[in-house]
């Protein structure tokens, strides 16, 4: 038996990286060995993807000595970064952070000789907006700060001749069990307030992400150099309020705000997932019509339905 090619995968404890590594071990094939990066190796997410059978090491996004160790000898590099971690520099705004980790990542895959990069990104929406002053800029340039430097970042890695695969994610259906689900009204009836009106939104469950990336190594160089775009399903707010109600057996209104009415609720991230949601209603066409799902199945057999997702999930939804 050939000695297997090492796929190093940062942010494996994440959902992403850890849904990636379960797929990598969980293959028949065994086409793969998997190289799990981590902060913390003693961490229990950690110890439990060593207990599968991968190799974990620690590695982190803010220390490229660490990064360019963890990918020496790797064929293959998953990449993640995660606009809502705590930035350690002082004075460094979350954008500015997940564009520094992906030049960390670029450097040591170019210096490491990866041969298969696949780079976790988004839309850049200012190509959509440029300067539309109906849409807030946030942290000074940007729209959707957690798309706009991930899409800013893609260059990094063609500039640096990294032979990349850049898999645009979505919506994640796992929002829904981190304040974005139905709630409570005042008149006591469920409701699910998201600012889409009737447009259709791609969502997909973060596990899904990993295992379509796994689908895209299979494939060996097939998508180098391509842009891979994904989700699990497109649903417009009403279809996702009529399968949360089908799935709880309670109804669930579906009461979508105006954009700029979703920005005052005044939470952390208010404005710029009212920008999110305006984009998504907005280049509805372009998102959704760059999302194949038939693709997506073909490279991930197990892709999930939203009702999929949602009976499998249900009680993990914070609804009183």
């Amino acid at each position: 038996m050939s000695e297997q090619k090492i796929i190093a995968v940062a942010g494996a404890t994440g959902s992403q990286g850890g849904g990636l590594v379960r797929a990598i071990l969980a293959d028949p094939e065994r086409r793969f060995a998997v190289r799990a990066l981590t902060r913390n190796p003693a961490a229990d997410k950690a110890q439990a993807l060593a207990a599968l059978g991968a190799e974990v090491v620690q590695a982190d996004l803010d220390d490229e000595a660490s990064v360019r160790k963890a990918f020496d000898g790797a064929y293959g590099a998953y990449v993640v970064t995660n606009y809502w971690q705590q930035p350690s520099k002082p004075g460094q705004t979350p954008a500015e952070m997940e564009l520094e980790q992906a030049g960390v990542a670029a450097r040591a895959a170019k210096d490491a000789g990866i041969e298969h990069l696949i780079w976790s990104t988004l839309e850049d929406t200012r190509e959509h907006f440029g300067d539309d002053e109906r849409v807030p800029t946030v942290e000074a340039t940007y729209k959707v700060p957690h798309f706009d430097a991930k899409g800013e970042a893609n260059e990094l890695f063609t500039d640096l001749g990294v032979p990349t695969t850049f898999l645009q994610t979505t919506f994640y259906f796992d929002a829904f069990k981190q304040g974005l689900g139905p709630a409570r009204g005042e008149d006591g009836n469920l409701v699910l307030g998201l600012p889409a009106g009737s447009a259709k939104i791609a969502g997909i469950a973060s596990e899904d992400i990993g295992k379509t990336a796994f689908g895209i190594f299979a494939r060996g160089p097939e998508f180098i150099g391509e842009t891979v775009s994904i989700a699990g399903e497109h649903l417009t707010g009403q279809e996702f309020a009529e399968t949360f109600s089908a799935v709880l057996g309670e109804q669930v209104d579906y009461r979508p705000p105006g954009f700029d009415e979703y920005r005052a609720l005044g939470f952390p991230g208010a404005v710029e997932f009212g920008n999110m949601f305006q984009f998504y209603v907005e280049d509805a066409e372009g998102f959704i019509g760059r999302r194949d799902l038939d693709l997506v199945r073909k490279l991930n057999p197990e892709l999930q339905a939203f009702r999929t997702w949602l009976e499998a999930n249900k009680s993990d939804l914070p609804i009183s």
